[in-house]
């Protein structure tokens, strides 16, 4: 069995390690693990990797957050995978710092990546594991908290949640994902 996992970001390097780019710090962190290699292909920097008998597809789009739905759908098609074996990974302002929840669907809960996924396969009938990235920003300056750096003091933290998500990963492609949603919400 094949899955595709999507982390969310945006491409260069003013982004590099922001709250918004977490997705792909959490893939970086899975195939480091792992040993994959990345390759830049079309519509982002894609790794190959085998867990268990099944095949992870890493892809971390450098279509910018806004258009992510361009590249999850050409993989999705390039790959022959339904949704059910998609797995996208992002920033959410809703969660504390390093909480992690996984769904099975839902909405898009004012993301922009996930807009632009819905809009692109016409539902929302697909995994994400949101990753927190806490709320602590004063009125007005939501893009400025979510596209800055982590704080010194949340960067252990943020280690050891980057960490657990990508063992997160591993969970949701190995077993079954109602057990993968309770063992991983469980856990936080």
């Amino acid at each position: 069995m094949k899955f595709l996992v999507v982390g969310l970001g945006n491409p260069g390097e003013e982004y590099q390690h922001t709250r918004h780019n977490i997705g792909f710090d959490v893939l970086d962190a899975l195939a480091a693990k792992q040993g994959a290699e990345w390759q830049q292909q079309r519509h982002g920097w894609v790794a190959k990797t085998n867990t268990k008998g099944r095949t992870l597809i890493l892809l971390k789009p450098n279509t910018f957050m806004n258009l992510s739905g361009k590249a999850v759908s050409y993989w999705l098609q390039a790959e022959k995978l339904p949704p059910s074996q998609l797995l996208v990974l992002l920033d959410d302002l809703a969660l504390p710092v390093g909480k992690l929840r996984l769904r099975l669907n839902g909405s898009d809960g004012g993301h922009n990546g996930l807009k632009s996924i819905n809009e692109t396969l016409g539902h929302t009938q697909y995994a994400r594991l949101r990753f927190g990235i806490g709320n602590d920003f004063p009125k007005g300056r939501q893009s400025e908290f979510v596209l800055g750096q982590w704080n010194p003091e949340e960067q252990d933290g943020v280690s050891s949640a980057v960490t657990r998500a990508s063992d997160a990963v591993l969970l949701f492609a190995t077993m079954p994902q109602n057990l993968a949603m309770t063992r991983i919400n469980a856990a936080g």
